[in-house]
């Protein structure tokens, strides 16, 4: 009872200060520090809780003032929800709907129509269902705030980016086959502040191949706060205060969703289908930079789904088909490539000298941050992972495709 009581009073004073406020965590970069986060878990073995999530949806669990929040879909996708779960007890604290949709559009198999993980902060939570409507509620009544759902565009497979807070600002994507746009809202009103179409041409291609579903980044360049935004064939700089366009590099891709990564020097961009590349990009330059910005190419075993990690002077990826590889930034070179194996939409995550890599089947591979390919562990649950993890003090939050677990050692 001792062991059990200390574990209650430190994870409680580790929620009250911990804080995961969007897709990727509050770097955007999917990295943590923590020495005590474990290494190895089953169901039936370092669970300290797990609870069912209704309906279907793959967005990631976000954490704000000791509730995980994440949305769903029911009823077919004909009912949207937002979910607030108590992150110490494990029970639900809201279950709210907050869309009702009429005609449900088609979805890819691997979508769900609750994919774009929400963002949170004290007081208030941005729900964002892609052209079926965004809504700002608060965290503690779950009353609502506001509600859009005049912002739309064809997705064709479902909705897939999500939004980020940038001050004042709620930035998101909205890149469909008919329409292709970055918008940011008010996020006190749900008010437009600016929007800005695409500048490339996409009417030689066909519809399907006009969409994207990436969630932008904020980076530094000349003191202006600038979102690194891929879209279908090229990616965009944009200053995230006004939208006007700084540069934008072209390539080849669409229907993207690996994130893109920056290190203060270089952006790091994959391009999605048909054939992902990564592209290495020199921060800097206006207008089409193209052909003088592009450092070098990446053809092989490219996620188009996971987000690689960027780790000082390495980056770390899967592929979708389970395919691992470290490369060096400077080169653009393979440290190491390596046969991972199971089928992978979760982005990885790096917590101090390792990294997760969590699969569509439920594994949990845990590799060393080395220039070796080392495994260091494997873990199995009951269902496969859509979502991408979250952190709170010494706790996974891990969404698998039909329940939502805290994964923590016992102390």
């Amino acid at each position: 009872m001792r062991e059990l009581f200390v574990w209650a009073v430190c994870a409680t004073s580790l929620a009250a200060q911990a804080v995961w406020p969007e897709f990727h965590g509050p770097k955007r970069d999917s990295v943590v520090t923590s020495r005590s986060l474990p290494l190895t878990w089953s169901e039936q073995d370092n669970v300290r809780w797990k609870v069912p999530v209704p309906g279907e949806g793959w967005s990631s669990p976000v954490v704000c003032d000791g509730r995980a929040w994440l949305t769903t879909a029911t009823d077919s996708g004909s009912k949207l929800h937002a979910l607030a779960v108590d992150i110490e007890r494990g029970e639900w604290v809201h279950k709210k709907v907050v869309f009702t949709i009429d005609e449900v559009g088609h979805k890819n198999a691997l979508n769900s129509h609750a994919s774009p993980t929400p963002v949170v902060e004290p007081g208030r939570l941005y729900v964002h269902f892609g052209t079926y409507g965004t809504a700002c509620f608060d965290t503690e009544t779950c009353e609502e705030i506001w509600r859009r759902r005049d912002i739309n565009c064809d997705h064709m497979e479902g909705p897939g980016s999500s939004p980020i807070l940038v001050g004042d600002l709620l930035v998101f994507h909205v890149d469909g086959g008919d329409v292709q746009y970055v918008t940011a809202l008010d996020k006190r009103s749900g008010e437009t502040v600016w929007r800005t179409d695409r500048s490339i041409d996409l009417s030689k291609y066909q519809k399907d191949i006009r969409k994207a579903y990436c969630t932008p980044i904020v980076a530094q360049l000349d003191g202006v706060e600038v979102l690194v935004s891929p879209g279908a064939h090229a990616a965009m700089a944009y200053d995230v205060r006004t939208g006007e366009e700084k540069w934008r590099v072209r390539y080849r891709g669409f229907s993207l969703a690996s994130r893109p990564m920056f290190d203060g020097q270089r952006v790091y961009i994959a391009t999605g289908f048909m054939r992902a590349q990564l592209y290495a990009v020199d921060f800097t330059g206006e207008g089409d930079v193209t052909d003088e910005a592009v450092a070098w190419k990446w053809r092989r075993n490219v996620p188009k789904m996971p987000t690689p990690l960027l780790l000082g002077d390495r980056i770390f990826m899967v592929d979708d088909n389970g395919y691992a590889t470290c490369l060096d930034t400077a080169t653009g070179e393979a440290v190491w490539r390596h046969r991972l194996g199971g089928e992978h939409c979760s982005t990885p995550l790096c917590v101090d000298d390792r990294i997760y890599f969590f699969d569509r089947e439920g594994r949990t591979v845990v590799l060393a941050r080395a220039d070796e390919y080392r495994v260091l562990a494997e873990n199995q649950l009951d269902d496969g992972f859509m979502a991408s993890p979250a952190v709170v003090g010494d706790a996974f939050l891990l969404r698998s495709k039909s329940h939502l677990y805290r994964i923590e050692a016992r102390r």
